[in-house]
Order: structure tokens, then C-alpha cells, then sequence
């Protein structure tokens, strides 16, 4: 696709130029009956932290998603019966590509997100983070197993598992490298292709890292994207592809899992959430408020697991609140190429009007702003300032809707049970956490939290960052699992192999049904007694 004049805001990104943005959209899949061209099926993409265009991709429709599926579908028989160990070299080769070509992908996260260096590199950092493991764990997760068959010596049972086929990606723009990768990457090493629809807003990033990949060795076909609105490509998408992975917002993420239950494929939804931070009586303050800054205001707030209700004890609440606005006073925004900045800008003007419509919602209802609540149009043009609340009403937009911005509602409770009532007053369910001095304790409230991940003081990354655990939501929060041996076999299919070594497996010809019958039963009667008693031993050897 071609650009006009270079834009500055390409200009000031120290990698980049209007030709490589141009030579990214050209890996754009499209059909030959496709409309992704130059003229009316394009999409314009702007850079937030000057509001100009910076390129143009495709928009692909109907015909170009059945086509980028079904050359996936084509790729994939071949990349199915290739071991897993050696899809895990690509992935692993593909980890090291990604660290080494770390500056052009921060130039191009910065560019198409508009969010700080900082928050960049904890992104970026977590793709290599995340090949690693499923590199060293997929062969072993996907691995042949052998379970016990009907009766000891009788028949075997071995559960294997097969790629479900062409998965597609939907991700989207607040994280585009991470959450495009976590649940592209074990779909490949799971011996899946992929189809990968980034967010219409960032799509550089999601091309740049299938670039990567076909250096790392993968196949020609395995991995396409599309790119283009979401109404018009996410329907002919499910309906082609085998399984469908999403995160986004509930509402979409309800469509989406309705269209796959009509299509009986599976899907894994990483949706919403209005999360909750905990902070108990005996709390280091001090540390909690850091804590809660890096939780409510990191990437601006734009993070599925930012926290955005926060509950304290009534005992360490001033002192908490005064060692919060001080933290959240001090950080600094910007959207340079460089570490200064704490916060870089919202994406775009829809969403810096959400934050701005919720801030006004509080006050109108009586909230008070203690620090932030208004846009910062002179660091960029959707910029906006932290903001901490106090007073919030429960039936405000902030308090039970999330923001997802730079927003953080503080609220006085009596003691540890009334803060985790308060928080499990929500319909979502993805991401906590609790302060406290005392860290069995916070482990045993974390489990009355009901939320898919709850960190005990740490922001998320306590969770995110175990990539050995499962990673998803309860209630509006989502379905499935990412991370962990569970976010790799999500992506296949089991199959029960049964082999009998004594024949067919029925009542023997040569005794009477009845004598059977009693013997098979006195069996199984004697069978659970000794398991009974081997579970008893068990229970006695793991007091001591």
C-alpha cells in the first residue's frame, strides 16, 4: 500500500519510516476477489500521540478471511505431522528474533498504542517470556499419556491429542504483542495454523511479529492476518476457522461465544473486568500505595487486569489515601521515544471521552477528585492524567462498569470482610489483589476472591508473570485459560485409544451370567476397599 509524505510522528520514531509501515501492510492476506486494496477498502491507522495518520491496511472482507483460512487450512496438514519438539525450536527461535529486534518493535508499540517506553518494554518483554515456556513445555503438555483402563491387566487406555486445525487470533489494541502472541504461539506449537485479526487500530505490530516468524523457520501459509473492522471480519472468521481465541470486551466476547456455540467449536474468551485491590489494617502503606499506583494506572489504566476499585481498612485509610495521591502525583506523562515518562495517551478520542463521561458521572453524584480528573491535551492529544476519587457512589459508571483508563475509586470499608464483600460485588471476576503485613493470611482472603487471578502484594504481575499458571476470568470475565499447560492443550482434541488384551470385552460364554455377575461385583466391592485403604495410608503419610 502506498502513503503520502511521510507523517512527523513516523519521523520521530528512530526506526522506522512510512516504507516500512508500507511494506508491513503489503503481508496483509487478500484474496484476488478480496476488496483489501488501496482505495475504498482501506483502513486509515493513526498514531495517538499526535492524532496523524501514520499508514493504511487493508480491509479485508468476507472472501479475503475464507481465503486467508483456507491457505492456513492447507499449510497446516503438514505442520500437524512435523514433531513437537521441533515446532518448539521455531518458537524458541522466534523468542530470540523478538529480543533482538526489540527496538524496532517498541518503535512500532509506541507509535500505533501511544503508550510510555516504559510500559512498552514490560509488553515486548513478555513475548520471548512466554516462547520460552511453551518452548520447554509444549512437547511434554501435548505428549501421549497413559491412563488406567477398565481393570488392571484387562485393557489399556492412552489419550492422545491432535491440533484442532486453524485457530483464529482475535486481539486486541491495548496490548497487541502480548495478547496476539500468548494465544497465537501454543496454538502453533500445538500443531495448529493460525489466523490472526489484530485490532484495526494497531496492526503494525501483529504483521511485524509474522514477519518474525517466517524468518524463525515457520511455514509459508501457517500464520495469515487479516486486517479490518471487527463487525465485518470477525463473523466470517468464526465461521471458518476450528476454535476461536478473543480478548476484548464482554459484550463482543458474548457474540463471539454465541457464534461459536451455533458453529460447536471451542472458545476462549479473555473479556472485562472492574477489578478489586484490598488493602487491610496491617498493610506497609506505603508500599501498598506503589503497589496500587502500578495497579490502577499502568498503560494509563488500559490493562485488562488494572485495578479500579480499591477498598481499605477503615484503621489505615487516611494514611493509605495520602501516601496514594502522593505516589500518583508524582508520576510523570509523556509519549517520547525515551524512559522519562511514567504514562503515555489513551488510544484514541472515544476512549479518552469514556474516562472523561466516568470521571463526570462520579462528581455529579458527589465524588471527590483528590488528585488528576482532567484531559492533558498538551502532552498529547488524548492524554489524561491519573486520577484517584474518593465518595463514589456503588451505583456510579466507575464503580460497577469498567473505565478502562487512568481512574481509581478509593473506598473506606470496616474491616477484612466487608472488603472482600465489596470486592465480589461485581459480575466480573479477573484480576485482585490483597495487602497486608501478614502473607499467609492475604493467601488465605485471595481465596475467598472471586477472581480468575488474585495476587497477594503485587499488582498482577505476580499471576500474569507465572506463565506455568492458568490465566483467565470468572463470571463477565471470560471463558477459558491462557498460560500454562491448560493454555496449550486448549487447542486440541483428546482422543481415548482403548486396547483390550483379553478380547472383547463382555460377559464370558463359558459361566453363568449370574455366577458372573456375583464375581464381578464382589470384585469391584473388594477393589474399593483397598483403594480405600491405600487413600487412607496416603492421608496419614502426607500429615507427617
Amino acid at each position: 500500500m502506498s502513503s503520502t509524505d511521510p507523517p512527523t510522528a513516523v519521523g520521530a520514531a528512530p526506526t522506522l519510516t512510512a516504507r516500512r509501515l508500507d511494506g508491513l501492510a503489503d503481508r496483509v492476506f487478500s484474496s484476488p476477489d478480496g476488496s483489501g486494496d488501496d482505495g475504498d477498502g482501506a483502513i486509515d491507522v493513526s498514531a495517538p500521540a499526535t492524532d496523524e495518520r501514520i499508514g493504511r491496511v487493508p480491509a479485508c472482507d468476507a472472501d479475503d478471511v475464507s481465503a486467508a483460512v483456507e491457505r492456513a487450512r492447507d499449510a497446516q496438514t503438514a505442520w500437524a505431522e512435523a514433531s513437537a519438539t521441533e515446532r518448539a525450536r521455531i518458537v524458541d527461535r522466534f523468542g530470540d528474533l523478538v529480543a533482538d529486534r526489540r527496538e524496532e518493535l517498541l518503535d512500532v508499540l509506541q507509535l500505533e498504542t501511544g503508550k510510555s517506553r516504559r510500559t512498552a518494554v514490560e509488553e515486548l518483554f513478555d513475548v520471548p517470556t512466554g516462547c520460552s515456556y511453551v518452548a520447554s513445555e509444549a512437547p511434554g503438555a501435548l505428549a501421549e499419556e497413559r491412563r488406567r483402563g477398565v481393570a488392571p491387566g484387562v485393557a489399556t487406555a492412552t489419550v492422545t491429542r491432535e491440533p484442532v486445525g486453524v485457530v483464529g487470533v482475535i486481539s486486541p489494541w491495548n496490548y497487541p504483542l502480548t495478547l496476539s502472541m500468548a494465544d497465537a504461539i501454543p496454538a502453533l506449537a500445538a500443531g495448529n495454523a493460525v489466523v490472526l485479526k489484530p485490532d484495526e487500530k494497531t496492526p503494525y505490530g501483529a504483521l511485524l511479529l509474522a514477519e518474525l516468524l517466517e524468518v524463525a523457520g515457520l511455514p509459508d501459509g501457517l500464520l495469515q492476518v487479516v486486517t479490518g473492522e471487527g463487525p465485518q471480519v470477525g463473523p466470517p472468521l468464526i465461521d471458518a476457522v476450528d476454535y476461536v481465541a478473543f480478548t476484548g470486551s464482554t459484550a463482543t466476547g458474548r457474540t463471539i461465544a454465541e457464534r461459536a456455540g451455533r458453529n460447536l467449536i471451542g472458545c476462549s474468551l479473555e473479556l472485562g473486568g472492574n477489578n478489586p485491590l484490598v488493602v487491610l489494617g496491617d498493610a506497609d502503606v506505603d508500599e501498598a500505595a506503589r503497589g496500587a499506583v502500578q495497579a490502577c494506572f499502568s498503560n494509563a489504566g488500559q490493562l485488562c487486569l488494572s485495578a479500579e476499585r480499591i477498598y481499605v481498612v477503615e484503621s489505615a485509610c487516611d494514611e493509605f489515601l495520602d501516601a496514594f495521591v502522593r505516589e500518583t502525583e508524582a508520576l510523570t506523562l509523556g509519549t517520547g521515544y525515551d524512559y522519562d515518562a511514567d504514562l503515555g495517551s489513551l488510544v484514541d478520542a472515544d476512549q479518552l471521552a469514556r474516562v472523561e463521561s466516568h470521571v463526570e458521572d462520579a462528581r455529579e453524584r458527589g465524588a471527590t477528585v483528590e488528585t488528576g480528573g482532567r484531559a492533558r491535551t498538551d502532552v498529547a492529544p488524548y492524554c489524561y492524567e491519573p486520577t484517584v476519587l474518593t465518595g463514589v457512589e456503588p451505583d456510579a459508571a466507575v464503580a460497577c462498569e469498567e473505565t478502562f483508563g487512568p481512574v481509581a475509586a478509593v473506598t473506606a470499608v470496616p474491616d477484612a470482610d466487608a472488603a472482600v464483600a465489596a470486592a465480589n460485588d461485581s459480575p466480573y471476576g479477573l484480576n485482585a489483589s490483597v495487602w497486608t503485613g501478614d502473607r499467609e493470611r492475604g493467601a488465605e482472603l485471595a481465596r475467598e476472591i472471586d477472581c480468575g487471578t488474585v495476587n497477594v502484594n503485587d499488582a498482577f504481575l505476580a499471576t500474569w508473570g507465572a506463565v506455568d499458571a492458568p490465566m483467565g476470568g470468572f463470571g463477565d470475565s471470560g471463558l477459558g485459560r491462557r498460560h500454562g499447560p491448560e493454555g496449550i492443550r486448549r487447542y486440541t482434541e483428546t482422543r481415548t485409544v482403548g486396547v483390550s488384551r483379553v478380547g472383547p470385552l463382555t460377559f464370558p460364554d463359558r459361566i453363568p451370567t449370574d455366577w458372573f455377575v456375583r464375581g464381578a461385583f464382589a470384585a469391584t466391592r473388594l477393589g474399593r476397599r483397598m483403594r480405600r485403604g491405600v487413600d487412607e495410608v496416603r492421608r496419614r503419610l502426607s500429615r507427617r
